[in-house]
Parts: structure tokens; sequence; C-alpha cells
């Protein structure tokens, strides 16, 4: 055990070296910065940090269940112009509220003024003329919520899956979780040794770039 400790630092040092070497290759490569990710986890919110843009929407720090994502986002004015209500529950640790009739769920944050704060703060930030639409099929998502998505009316779309879809355009296919129901946690390492990250598969760069 002693040994394995005294090697995981000086990987991680590396790792660390090596990622920050291919982000900046990456922030080199962005022209489009003038965007808004709405996003249904905390995927859009890590790229976003590893490229270095501001968070211009609320979709931080926090998850929304499929259903609801989609909904939310056939009227997303609509869902941004209404009041966020946080509701008493005892299932999660954590902050949810409702936004009209949608929850959200606040996951990374400690109290409800801080989520309302920060949702407030954001969610005026939001430009509808540069939005990103990012999705994952994890939380139960199904096909019927995948085929939803897909057929949203914005140019800008993707969802993360843990197999090839033909019939969804949007869809990412993110390696390494076909044996499981869903991806997995996609901002996390590949493997001790990779600088990369699962959502590393994906071009967002590209994507944000219009290309």
């Amino acid at each position: 055990m002693g040994i394995i400790n005294v090697l995981t630092k000086p990987l991680q040092m590396i790792r660390a070296c090596r990622r920050e070497q291919f982000l900046k290759t990456q922030r080199e490569k962005l022209k489009n910065k003038n965007i808004s990710v709405i996003a249904s986890n905390c995927n859009g919110a890590m790229i976003l940090h590893d490229l270095k843009l501001p968070f211009n929407s609320p979709f931080v720090n926090l998850w929304i269940k499929p259903h609801d994502y989609v909904k939310m986002c056939r009227s997303l004015k609509h869902y941004m112009e209404s009041e966020l209500v946080f509701i008493e529950q005892d299932e999660y640790d954590y902050p949810v509220a409702l936004l009209d009739d949608i929850h959200i769920y606040f996951q990374h944050y400690q109290t409800e003024e801080e989520a309302g704060e920060k949702w407030q703060e954001r969610v005026k930030r939001i430009d509808y003329d540069h939005l990103y639409f990012l999705f994952t099929d994890r939380d139960g998502c199904t096909e019927e919520d995948l085929t939803a998505f897909d057929r949203l009316p914005y140019e800008h779309k993707a969802v993360f899956v843990n197999r090839p879809h033909e019939n969804i355009k949007s869809a990412v296919y993110i390696s390494g979780f076909e044996n499981e129901a869903c991806v997995g946690f996609c901002m996390y390492y590949r493997n001790l040794f990779s600088y990369r990250k699962y959502y590393d598969d994906f071009d967002y760069v590209g994507w944000l770039n219009n290309q």
C-alpha cells in the first residue's frame, strides 16, 4: 500500500501536466466563446471550466431528470422566467426546487440560499441567440426521451450515450460503458494513467465552433 501511495502522487502530477497541455490546445482552437450551455448535469459546467469560459447559464452544479429536462428545453424562456421555489423533501441531502412543474436538483450546493442566489445570477446571463444543449442518457433516460431531445428545434444539441444510436442524430457515443445501462460519470479520468476524461471523446470544441 505504501508503494502505491508513493507512486500515485507523481502519476497524478504527470497526468495533471499532460491534461493542462491538452486543454491549452483546446482553448487555442476555440473561436466561439459567446455561448450559453443548457446542460442536464455537471458535464456542461466541467467542459466550460476546462475551457475557462464563464457560466452563462444557471445549469451548474445541478442535475435534472431526463423527461423534465427535455420538457424544459421545449419552453426554455418560459421556465427561465418562472419562479424557483425550494421544496421540503427527505430523499436528498441537498436543496431541491420546483421551476414551475419541473424539479431541479442542486446536488453541489450546501444551502437553498446559495443555490437560489447562483441561479438568479446566472439565469440573467443566458444568451438565447447562442444556445448549446448538452444531455446524457443517465438517470432513467428512455429511448423516448432521446428521440424527443433529438427533435427539439435547436441547431446545437448533443447527448452522451453508452452505445451507438443510428437513429439519434445528436447522439455522441462515449465508449467504456457498453456493459452498463447508461453512460457513467463522464467527467472522470478514463484510468489512473490517462490525462483524458470520458467526455473528451466528444469534440466539444468543434461543436462550440459550429463545425
